[in-house]
């Protein structure tokens, strides 16, 4: 079984709006509602589950039940970080009776345009090498800041990759991972791939990501989002 787990327990605070950005209507689409579509129109994809900010999971179930998400099975309570709420998710389909041998697409809530075939190619890569991590290739050049103001460091880019969503691994595995993560005081780790890294450093496999699919954080990225949804693709790229 193929399960997106939707990671919206993020209070939102760094975009200064009274409604957690995952819950924001945006396009005429609230932005998590937008991030599930994308897994219910995949066909590859059997089950979603959500891991929601307390006190919206029933705004989160009204959405679900306006927009006819169908695959939308589990909500599980958000944590006090993105670890915490991945490791609920994790735990919480185990608990249900998932299979350790199903794959786990942990994907951000505020990710909405991920493309079908990030998707796909996610899960073909997991039951290829069990796992799989979204992420693109570094085009600029990176500096690195102690002060945040100045820099004397260039890091070269050839080998540098920026991490998207989804995340991809068998659920038993990530379940496993958590649990040493926790007894070696792994605790808020910014990402699964990093955890796994931060845990034991095993290896990880690249998925092509997309630019398009971008993580709303700020201001400045409901702006680009709202550009990107009018936006079609010109039918040479395609």
């Amino acid at each position: 079984m193929n399960i997106a787990l939707i990671i919206a327990g993020g209070s939102g605070n760094r975009m200064g709006q009274d409604i957690p950005k995952q819950f924001m209507y945006i396009g005429n689409c609230p932005v998590i509602i937008r991030t599930m579509l994308a897994f219910e129109r995949n066909p590859n994809i059997d089950e979603i589950a959500v891991v929601c900010l307390q006190g919206w999971e029933t705004a989160l179930s009204s959405y679900a039940n306006q927009y006819n998400i169908k695959k939308y099975k589990y909500t599980f309570q958000g944590g006090k970080n993105g670890q915490d709420s991945i490791r609920n998710g994790v735990y919480g389909l185990l608990e249900t009776g998932h299979d350790r041998g199903d794959i786990v697409l942990v994907h951000d809530a505020v990710r909405p345009l991920v493309s079908q075939d990030i998707i796909s190619n996610n899960i073909a890569v997991c039951n290829k090498y069990g796992n799989a991590i979204t992420a693109i290739k570094c085009a600029e050049a990176i500096l690195e800041s102690d002060d945040m103001q100045s820099s004397e460091v260039s890091i070269p880019r050839d080998k540098l990759f920026r991490t998207q969503t989804p995340q991809t691994f068998h659920l038993g595995e990530l379940a496993d991972a958590h649990k040493a993560a926790l007894e070696k005081g792994i605790t808020s780790s910014v990402s699964s791939c990093t955890m796994m890294i931060e845990l034991d450093g095993r290896k990880l496999w690249i998925v092509r990501g997309e630019e398009r699919n971008i993580k709303l954080t700020n201001t400045e990225d409901i702006n680009l989002y709202k550009s990107l949804l009018h936006t079609e693709t010109e039918d040479w790229l395609k």
